[in-house]
């Protein structure tokens, strides 16, 4: 069985970046790639307003103006601002959150770049109260996200690093079916 591939309505499509976010209150597909980054999803379902941002580490005291969001803690917070302005309220927020993955072929120490944008981001929602309606973080894998501002659906298709298997392990993977996580689907 082939994967299922994202099948969207939405009218238009947004490709991220290290340091970049996007909001939308209209229907908007909002695309990134991830290695040991953090894509965090916010979304209001009653104004059908959501967003994504992609950050690389936590925090930094040095970052200047034009690089701060690429840090988590001015992420998340200019990611929450955008979406105020497009009329979501933060009462509502449901978030999906994705990457932290362990790609290097090295040996992971505990104070990894990845252990550290998960815990960071694990505590920032749980401190915030937003609601995690689905994640897919950790492992050996980079992962390709889908966000569909409009619906809150998410798709995530996970990319095997050089240390992630052999070709038969990703061809076993291939003919797998699609697997679903809440309302998260990996294509």
């Amino acid at each position: 069985m082939t994967p299922v591939r994202p099948e969207t309505s939405a009218r238009r499509t947004v490709s991220l970046y290290i340091g970049d976010l996007h909001a939308a209150n209209e229907p908007t597909l909002i695309k990134t790639l991830l290695g040991s980054c953090i894509a965090v999803c916010l979304w209001d379902p009653q104004t059908q307003v959501g967003g994504m941002n992609h950050f690389m580490l936590p925090r930094s005291a040095a970052a200047a103006d034009g690089e701060a969001s690429r840090f988590g803690v001015h992420a998340m917070d200019l990611l929450i601002g955008e979406l105020h302005k497009k009329g979501a309220d933060r009462r509502r927020f449901s978030a999906k959150v994705f990457g932290g993955g362990h790609v290097l072929g090295v040996p992971e120490a505990e104070d990894s770049v990845p252990r550290q944008n998960i815990a960071f981001i694990r505590q920032f929602l749980r401190d915030e109260g937003f609601t995690v309606a689905a994640e897919d973080i950790g492992g050996r894998e980079a992962r390709h996200v889908h966000f569909e501002t409009h619906t809150g659906r998410a798709w995530v298709k996970r990319i095997p690093s050089e240390q992630a298997g052999s070709r038969l392990a990703r061809r076993e993977r291939s003919t797998q079916p699609a697997a679903a996580f809440g309302d998260v689907t990996l294509f």
